[in-house]
């Protein structure tokens, strides 16, 4: 195959993001790339995403696509993924990750702390929105949809005096300039795999992606996303994780909100990576989410019975 088409949705952050992957696989395997856009639902409403449907949103169009043979190769944020494997679709390379932390980006250059009270902050996250509520109670949360542009546009209209935005869609985009604080992912974690892209092909092509693979970036999103499967929560549950290699660790923490954010839960584990046998990822999830479920997660998520 000398020519990859590969599925991405069209808002210009997806295809900023695609653009990069298109290119690293020319240099990897001498291919030409050609973008094929497709619209997902997530694209076609305006619910809030607590209520549009969560797993899938904006994802199920694009392996549609690639399972009809539309397109070779799919590029997802990985925070939009479902943890449930495919039986027919596999991610065969997860490139290195971009920051995965989340940035605030305020009016008058005001830091999250320096916000007035009553102030309004947008996010459509309900993760976002629980760590507002419990950080700051007495802010105006506010719940927005729109792509990068609108959303920063409510700030610079005076619509909302901030919003909460991904630092690495920010990054891609050229947009840091407008970040006025980037939010500590030790006391403000993260959706787990944000910062992270899928690429994602038919089960048995893997050849033709998996030279972008990063391996220590694969270690820590999916211990990160085995947390978020553990606990049978979707990828708008009000769960933040963050996982890092470091110094032949993998160390895991999670953190589970209620949505109003007077109750948090948090877990940290480590375990010895890379291992000579056994699934690290999974075993430090798995302890991480015993704790967490143990302590009473189950209630909080509400995703499961």
């Amino acid at each position: 195959m000398t020519t990859l088409r590969i599925g991405t949705r069209g808002s210009t952050l997806a295809l900023t993001q695609t653009g990069m992957v298109a290119d690293d696989l020319a240099d990897a395997y001498g291919v030409t790339t050609e973008l094929v856009t497709i619209t997902t639902d997530g694209d076609r409403s305006n619910e809030p995403l607590s209520r549009a449907g969560g797993t899938g949103l904006f994802t199920g169009a694009l392996r549609d696509a690639l399972l009809a043979g539309e397109c070779d190769v799919i590029v997802h944020s990985l925070k939009d993924l479902p943890t449930a494997p495919h039986d027919q679709l596999v991610v065969a390379a997860i490139p290195a990750r971009e920051d995965p932390r989340d940035a605030l980006i305020a009016r008058d250059g005001l830091t999250l702390d320096e916000l007035p009270a009553g102030a309004r902050v947008g996010t459509g996250s309900p993760r976002r929105m629980a760590q507002l509520r419990a950080r700051r109670p007495d802010l105006e949360v506010v719940d927005i949809r729109g792509n990068v542009d609108t959303r920063l546009g409510k700030v610079t209209s005076g619509e909302l005096d901030a919003v909460i935005l991904a630092a690495a869609g920010l990054t891609r985009i050229g947009r840091t300039d407008v970040v006025t604080e980037f939010l500590d992912p030790d006391r403000w974690p993260t959706a787990p795999g944000q910062g992270a892209l899928a690429v994602e092909v038919r089960l048995g092509e893997e050849r033709l992606v998996d030279r972008l693979d990063h391996t220590e970036t694969r270690a820590a999103v999916e211990a990160e996303r085995e947390v978020l499967a553990l606990l049978e929560a979707g990828c708008s549950a009000p769960v933040g994780a963050r996982a890092v290699v470091d110094a032949g660790l993998l160390l895991l923490s999670a953190s589970v909100y209620s949505l109003d954010g007077t109750t948090i839960l948090t877990s940290s584990h480590a375990t010895v990576w890379p291992a000579d046998e056994g699934d690290p990822s999974r075993e430090v999830a798995a302890s991480v989410a015993r704790e967490l479920l143990d302590a009473g997660a189950a209630g909080l998520t509400g995703e499961r019975p």
